[in-house]
């Protein structure tokens, strides 16, 4: 067969694949009104994941897998936003990681507001100016963003998704090596190469700023000065690479919130994560004693964070991470217990269990 054939039954492929889309798209413009109708959300994590489920074990290995999630997701995300225009907002400005993983989750067809710090994004989602926020949470080699944790602890705000980046870390500037006297970053990425910035650049000033792009953007600015930031911040603001895959951890990742006004419903057939925040009396034994409910009804705890309460001091804030969802028997079980001796507990929010190995 030749070249030109093959390429007009492409053409006609293409026109079969617009035509299913535009019907794709018109179902769910009728889902969303319905959803409206409802008072319902139309970003549903856990109906995304049946799709992206579904589709997986009907491909069996005809289209690469990250290839046929980054088509759907971008259907989806059309999808999405026939139903309503939503707006998400991310620690800016662009070309952020927080931006990349809202990305990743939300597809391009959503209005994407960039946000000056962390705790900027809770108000703008409190008070309705967007829809959704997508926050750093933690690090797979710096650990707990803390800002984020301080702020979940406060907020009305519900945890409604997840979102695994791998992150890879440049290290960008004007100047040459030996000419730079300042390497700008996000604390978190200073962090996260600092074996690397110690072997390399042991004489050069570390200065944490509000964003890794911003810290490009001062980089743009001044040929003394580095910074540590993603490769499409490079190119966004045009900038030279000096050099590549800086990260202490060749496998390093980051994990991201992605928070609502109002909880996701639980769906059956999908695994859940559940996030909680609690206080314990300040006694020997007491946080080990909060940890024997879970275990008693064979919950697996997956995180454990402290952090100061902020209300007095040397009171902490105990934060868990727990497979199961807030509305489970066994949790149900276990936070009862809980409720009769702690003096808070507090449901962060219960969300689809994503595979990092495949960020499903």
């Amino acid at each position: 067969m030749d070249k030109d054939t093959i390429r007009k039954q492409i053409d006609a492929i293409d026109t079969k694949i617009l035509d299913l889309l535009s019907e794709r798209i018109n179902c769910a413009q009728e889902i969303g009104r319905e959803k409206i109708a409802r008072g319902e959300d139309v970003y549903v994590p856990s109906r995304e994941m049946q799709v992206f489920n579904n589709l997986l074990e009907k491909n069996s290995g005809r289209i690469e897998e990250e290839s046929l999630k980054a088509i759907y997701r971008e259907i989806i995300s059309a999808s999405i936003s026939a139903e309503k225009k939503i707006a998400v907002a991310y620690l800016g400005p662009e070309a952020t990681f927080t931006q990349q993983a809202a990305l990743r989750n939300f597809g391009s067809s959503v209005k994407y507001i960039p946000m000056h710090s962390i705790p900027d994004i809770f108000p703008a989602v409190e008070l309705g100016e967007v829809d959704y926020g997508v926050i750093p949470i933690e690090n797979s080699t710096e650990g707990a963003v803390v800002h984020s944790m301080d702020m979940l602890a406060e907020s009305s705000l519900t945890i409604v998704g997840q979102v695994y980046l791998p992150i890879e870390h440049c290290l960008i500037s004007r100047g040459k090596l030996g000419e730079i006297r300042k390497v700008c970053s996000k604390d978190q990425a200073i962090g996260q190469c600092r074996s690397w910035l110690h072997r390399h650049m042991p004489s050069a000033e570390l200065e944490s700023v509000e964003s890794t792009a911003y810290a490009v953007k001062l980089a743009s600015e001044n040929p003394e000065i580095a910074a540590i930031a993603s490769a499409l911040a490079a190119d966004m603001y045009h900038m030279p690479i000096l050099e590549r895959s800086i990260q202490d951890n060749k496998d390093n990742q980051t994990r991201f919130l992605v928070i609502g006004k109002k909880p996701m419903p639980k769906s059956a057939n999908i695994k859940y994560k559940t996030s909680i925040v609690i206080s314990v009396n300040d006694r020997p034994g007491a946080l080990f004693d909060a940890l024997i409910p879970f275990n008693r009804v064979n919950i697996n705890l997956t995180r454990i964070e402290s952090r100061p309460s902020r209300k007095k001091a040397w009171d902490y804030f105990f934060f868990i991470d727990f497979l199961g969802h807030w509305e489970d028997p066994e949790t149900r079980t276990a936070v009862g217990e809980l409720e009769k001796v702690l003096p808070m507990i507090k449901w962060l929010g219960s969300y689809p269990v994503f595979d990092v190995a495949h960020n499903r």
